[in-house]
């Protein structure tokens, strides 16, 4: 059996994109969300599972799904494979590898497009591994996403989405005050972004701002926001020595600074 652990903005319409696919896949999460195929026990999700994909928020959700409370590493004997699609610290990453038996492959498979991109199926993963665990996974990987990057051997993804995330954190936190910016300069928001989009400005965020769904939200610790600063925090942590980090960690205590827009 797949599974998918982490079954919320981005695990949940992944999960559907694998059963809309053929796959004999089922969900867990610790709240339950009303559907068949989703269970809230692990002693009903483990058992038969063979691939994990694992979508939990961050480390400790992380640490507690595979060894601690809900501990697959003692609950699912016929586990194989695990693909880790959340943003973690690389670090934390590579130090999985001492802490899961040697059978059972991992893969970092991080990826990026907000919840839009996982309704439509077109998710980009960044991913770490060998090129054979890589090919084996595609197919499946190919029913939730349509950009695959293999950055390198474990860990390598990850590395790359960290960095993805800074870029995309910095975007996020200047467009945000530009726009701020030109509602008390009485400048027409629309006619702002549509500029931004054929000049020199043009970013992630600004070119999305109408359809990804946290473009307007203010900073709450549990929101989409809030999972922006955690991943700068992973990227701080994977930081080379001696690296001049004032930079990002003024990016994030901007973004925790942010609140709604209206308009």
């Amino acid at each position: 059996m797949i599974g998918l652990a982490g079954c919320g903005r981005m695990g949940l319409p992944m999960l559907e994109a694998l059963r809309d696919g053929g796959v004999d896949a089922m969900g867990f999460d610790v709240v339950d969300p009303g559907l068949p195929h989703v269970t809230t026990n692990i002693m009903a999700f483990a058992p038969r599972l063979e691939t994990l994909f694992s979508v939990v928020r961050d480390e400790n959700e992380t640490n507690a799904l595979l060894f601690d409370i809900q501990n697959l590493m003692g609950t699912a004997p016929n586990l194989r494979r695990i693909l880790i699609c959340s943003t973690l610290s690389p670090r934390y990453i590579h130090g999985l590898r001492d802490r899961i038996p040697d059978h059972i492959t991992l893969i970092d498979a991080p990826m990026s497009g907000a919840v839009v991109a996982a309704q439509d199926r077109r998710l980009s993963f960044m991913l770490g591994g060998s090129d054979r665990d890589i090919a084996d996974a595609t197919p499946l990987l190919a029913l939730m996403g349509e950009h695959f990057h293999h950055m390198g051997g474990f860990g390598a993804g990850m590395q790359a989405k960290v960095l993805n995330n800074l870029l995309a954190a910095s975007h996020t936190a200047m467009t945000r005050l530009v726009l701020d910016w030109a509602d008390e300069a009485g400048l027409d928001t629309q006619h702002l972004l549509n500029l931004i989009e054929t000049s020199s400005g043009q970013n992630w965020l600004a070119s999305g701002f109408e359809t990804i769904e946290f473009a307007k939200h203010g900073y709450t610790p549990d929101n989409s926001i809030g999972i922006l600063v955690k991943d700068v925090a992973a990227a701080l942590d994977a930081a080379p020595a001696g690296a001049d980090t004032s930079l990002p960690k003024q990016v994030q205590a901007t973004i925790v600074q942010l609140r709604p827009r209206t308009r």
